[in-house]
């Protein structure tokens, strides 16, 4: 894996961390429900485009 993949890699990791966090937090607080359809599905898209880096 080059340096360039390797940097996205760790910066989507820092990002799939921080949206879990968020998505956690607003299941605590739910005053709007499409801010936590919207993290999650953020949190897909992240991790879909973790798994085509990855190359599985």
């Amino acid at each position: 894996m080059d340096k360039k993949a390797q940097k996205k890699q760790d910066a989507l990791r820092k990002r799939i961390q921080n949206l879990k966090q968020q998505i956690a937090g607003a299941k605590k607080q739910m005053d709007d429900p499409a801010e936590l359809q919207s993290l999650e599905k953020q949190l897909a898209e992240a991790e879909t485009e973790m798994s085509k880096i990855r190359g599985t």
